[in-house]
């Protein structure tokens, strides 16, 4: 069974910065779709960004500019660089990943990412 694991997250500054990491157990990333999620107390979840195997990614509008996507297939993990995070980013943060012509997806546990001074 392909597990992905979360990492990374924790107690930060409004202003500051964290990076997530996502590991996958199984050589996967190469043919999907991965990306992070986030749902925070009283809200919707909501797609944070995603990458696709060839390297399209998109973001929430609430993020642009502030947060980066990436992924190291030959370590089948990936990564959210998070910067400027404000109190309205605290929520807990889950790596998917979705085969891009199968009907299989992957999700994490959630790691949580709290901004408060």
């Amino acid at each position: 069974q392909v597990q992905l694991v979360e990492s990374g997250g924790g107690l930060v500054q409004p202003g500051g910065s964290l990076r997530l990491s996502c590991a996958a157990s199984g050589s996967i990333f190469s043919i999907y779709t991965v990306g992070w999620y986030r749902q925070a107390p009283g809200k919707q979840r909501e797609l944070v960004a995603a990458v696709t195997s060839g390297g399209s990614t998109n973001y929430a509008d609430s993020v642009k500019g502030r947060f980066s996507i990436s992924r190291d297939n030959a370590k089948n993990t990936m990564y959210l660089h998070m910067n400027s995070l404000k109190p309205e980013d605290t929520a807990i943060y889950y790596c998917n990943a979705r085969h891009e012509r199968l009907v299989v997806y992957y999700w994490g546990q959630g790691t949580q990412v709290t901004v408060s001074s």
